[in-house]
């Protein structure tokens, strides 16, 4: 259920894998998004059940309708009934709220400064990495009090450089916004590093504390990839604050 944890100076980091939910085929099994067509109720069911499994109140986790943006928005509560806003990237103050990004290939982006009490998730697409939605996370984390110096960022599982292949028209448009992004598959054609990018951002910004998952999405069996199976699950990354 939860495939990797970190724990930094109070703050918190973790990520699912597929596994221990209650989805059905082609969700199963712990899918925790709620518009790829999964059973609602599983859905309610999986999200609880991994909250729980972290300790956390299913209540006090924060999702965000994510539309491969630049924006961030500050949260200090759920959303309850109010709509959930199209942003790719939200931070808090409130210790004790979780915020949670779901993927399924794209860059889950956690980040944390335990002395400021700010943390932020962002979903980093290759448009969101191209429109800079990760350095947009961290400039609204630094209007709360965060320092670039003292900021802990984990990068999630996904797809890797060696198997996001693209166009080569795509690859040097990424790449003439971002240099880091531009890989090449391990057949030989042309690739974008979405996760590369968002390091090259970070590094840019001042963040050094930063760890990179091993884990590729589309070659391991135990995540959810959009690229491979299209119709599939969705991963989540949960950033909180004691």
């Amino acid at each position: 259920m939860i495939g990797q944890r970190d724990t930094v100076s109070g703050a918190h980091f973790a990520f699912t894998d597929r596994w221990s939910g209650v989805s059905a085929a082609p969700y199963e099994e712990l899918n925790l998004g709620g518009a790829v067509g999964d059973d609602p109720e599983a859905v309610r069911t999986n999200r609880e059940l991994a909250a729980k499994s972290l300790g956390l109140d299913p209540a006090l986790v924060v999702w965000m309708n994510q539309v491969h943006g630049p924006d961030a928005a500050v949260v200090d509560a759920p959303w309850g009934e109010k709509p959930v806003p199209e942003v790719d990237a939200i931070v808090t103050v409130r210790r004790g709220l979780a915020l949670a990004v779901l993927t399924a290939d794209c860059t889950p982006v956690l980040l944390a400064d335990p002395v400021a009490g700010v943390v932020a998730a962002a979903h980093a697409g290759r448009p969101g990495m191209v429109a800079g939605v990760v350095p947009a996370a961290v400039r609204a984390m630094m209007e709360l009090g965060a320092d670039p110096s003292r900021i802990v960022v984990r990068t999630g599982p996904a797809v890797c450089g060696r198997c996001y292949e693209v166009p080569e028209a795509m690859r040097a448009e990424v790449s003439a916004l971002e240099p880091a992004a531009h890989a090449e598959t391990s057949w030989g054609t042309p690739a974008v590093d979405v996760t590369a990018g968002v390091h090259a951002q970070l590094e840019r910004l001042g963040v050094r504390d930063r760890a990179q998952s091993p884990v590729c999405t589309l070659e391991s069996g135990d995540h959810f990839s959009y690229r491979r199976d299209r119709t599939t699950g969705r991963l989540a990354g949960y950033v909180w604050l004691d």
